[in-house]
């Protein structure tokens, strides 16, 4: 039994964003400090046959964070010392916002999942720009997510992520529009082609790149094509696969369950999967998939289907610290099982 495992009744007592901002201080506090290269020093796992390279940077291991761990980029260091080979900051947006009444984060043990109707909380694109302008930055790469403001009429949309793009483009290696959170009015509807065209457009005409779409799992199969379609007509970077899902499958033992908002983790492994399958199947750019990754199995499993990298939140949650090196350390292992050199050569092995 790890530490983690001893130590996650006393988290789990705790109100889960309680319990989120105590980690997130204490991951902040080891930023800049001995503690932190102890952890790299321990959580590292150093091998070419994991490194990845896609739209244009090089990915240590394909096994990053996802956007709303850190959402105002305060951590970004500190969870590349825990081995992470990216780290995806964000939802960002223009304006500063309080988010969504609490509690609006809960826990789903029996399920090893979560929901969350958090709303885009975060400080606001001036204030994040600065910081990430000022603070140093990992050596690995760094996404910024970019959402809109719930203020923001939707035919202001692309203005809006205009604004916010323009307040962090000097510090991203990649820039993601989410259009595909649940949890602000209307967002979904700028997954239609007309919205994202002038959306991403707008961006793309910035000079954002690379520059990558996430896309909701709830989405319908032809909405996706015509997204994706949206994805080649701009000679987009990437497509991120997928976001959390309104959907409750009945596999479901919680009494959480009940909750409104986006639901991740386990129960979704399968839907994400299939997800990235489906996408990977209709365009030729980089696809990350998200949704259910908590081992190197599950991890293995969306690459085999057509993901160059993966990313993780509610596998933290509930596998603890040592998530990313423990995956790391058995996509070597499958590697070797499936004689594979590389990462590269195992994206798509089942399509």
């Amino acid at each position: 039994m790890g530490v983690y495992d001893l130590l996650k009744p006393a988290v789990f007592g705790l109100p889960p964003e309680t319990a989120h901002g105590i980690t997130h201080r204490l991951l902040r506090a080891t930023q800049g400090t001995p503690v932190m290269d102890r952890v790299r020093g321990r959580y590292t796992v150093a091998d070419d046959r994991l490194a990845v390279d896609a739209f244009g940077n090089a990915f240590p291991n394909p096994v990053g964070v996802a956007a709303g761990f850190d959402k105002n980029a305060e951590i970004p260091r500190a969870l590349t010392a825990l081995g992470f080979g990216h780290v995806e900051v964000g939802g960002v947006t223009a304006e500063k916002q309080p988010g969504n009444p609490r509690p609006r984060l809960f826990r789903l043990r029996e399920d090893e999942a979560l929901i969350n109707r958090m709303g885009f909380n975060n400080e606001g694109a001036d204030i994040v720009g600065e910081r990430l302008d000022r603070e140093p930055l990992p050596d690995v790469p760094v996404g910024i997510n970019i959402g809109k403001s719930k203020s923001t009429p939707l035919a202001e949309a692309p203005d809006d992520y205009l604004y916010t793009y323009e307040r962090v483009a000097d510090a991203g290696d990649y820039f993601v529009v989410n259009v595909s959170s649940p949890n602000t009015p209307g967002l979904r509807e700028l997954q239609d082609r007309e919205a994202l065209e002038e959306i991403l457009g707008a961006l793309a005409d910035a000079g954002a790149d690379p520059l990558l779409v996430k896309l909701s799992p709830d989405l319908p199969k032809p909405a996706v094509e015509d997204a994706l379609g949206v994805v080649d007509d701009l000679d987009l970077d990437g497509v991120i696969a997928t976001n959390t899902t309104t959907s409750r499958p009945r596999s479901l033992r919680s009494p959480q369950q009940a909750e409104r908002g986006g639901l991740s983790g386990k129960p979704i492994e399968d839907m994400a999967t299939g997800r990235v399958r489906f996408v990977a199947e209709r365009t030729d750019v980089p696809v990350i998939g998200v949704g259910g990754v908590s081992d190197a199995a599950g991890a293995y499993q969306k690459i085999r289907a057509g993901a160059s990298l993966v990313q993780l939140y509610t596998g933290l949650v509930y596998e603890g610290p040592t998530i990313a090196h423990d995956i790391n350390e058995g996509l070597l292992s499958l590697l070797d099982r499936d004689g594979f050199d590389s990462i590269g050569e195992a994206v798509g092995a089942d399509l």
